[in-house]
């Protein structure tokens, strides 16, 4: 047989083990080009630009 807890966890005991599993909003940032949101360190999908300069071409579908 396998072991079985002695006593039944308490609703407090069990909510604090579980305050860590909560999701986490994302971080973002306004692209300094175009201002679209983008995440941080890493290159605008919008208009292709990481750090003041154009690191891949975008194609323009209007």
């Amino acid at each position: 047989m396998t072991p079985l807890p002695k006593r039944k966890s308490t609703s407090g005991r069990r909510d604090r083990r579980r305050s860590h599993d909560a999701l986490k909003p994302s971080a973002s940032v306004n692209c300094p080009n175009c201002g679209e949101p983008r995440l941080p360190h890493r290159v605008c999908p919008k208009c292709g630009y990481y750090q003041g300069r154009e690191v891949i071409a975008v194609s323009k579908e209007d």
